[in-house]
């Protein structure tokens, strides 16, 4: 029987993400990077992209209900939340331990797909924010910080069924 080597073995998430990717025949595998990319510039220094095209996933807290709310934007845009609140309503910010639990990804690799709610609660209502129409190729989390997928943004709109909005600070 071979010995493993460590580097072949992978967390959940990022295992979680690659059978999803797999499943709804994404074209590309997700990358497993030799340095954690906890924050979008981490991942765009390691994929030598520019800032913009690292699809960054950001967590709110829906007030009304408690559920999560997942904007998808480029790496160098700041969500602008009374943009999103007509599309959702007042938002709270969202700890390490509601996005894990809503998401089930650790913060800095919070994938836009795979997702593995806690204790039956629903998945993250989902918007990708236009910007990251300015790019053919963007790169997203893939479940952990060291786990990467490279798609378009019309393969993210596909993938994730999320609608396009204008969610960012100008």
């Amino acid at each position: 029987m071979a010995e493993l080597d460590p580097r072949d073995i992978r967390p959940e998430g990022f295992l979680r993400v690659s059978a999803t990717l797999a499943a709804l025949e994404h074209p590309h595998r997700p990358l497993w990077l030799d340095v954690a990319a906890r924050t979008a510039q981490e991942a765009a220094d390691a994929l030598g992209v520019s800032l913009g095209q690292i699809a960054k996933s950001v967590v709110f807290r829906r007030k009304a209900d408690d559920a999560a709310v997942l904007v998808i934007t480029s790496g160098d845009k700041r969500v602008d939340e009374a943009k999103l609140k007509p599309h959702t309503g007042p938002l709270g910010r969202a700890d390490a331990d509601f996005v894990k639990a809503r998401t089930g990804f650790s913060i800095g690799g919070v994938s836009p797909a795979g997702f593995a709610p806690a204790d039956g609660a629903a998945p993250p209502q989902l918007f990708i924010d236009r910007e990251l129409f300015r790019f053919d190729i963007v790169w997203a989390a893939a479940g952990h910080p060291n786990g990467v997928f490279k798609l378009t943004p019309a393969e993210l709109e596909k993938l994730t069924g999320a609608p396009v909005i204008d969610v960012v600070q100008a």
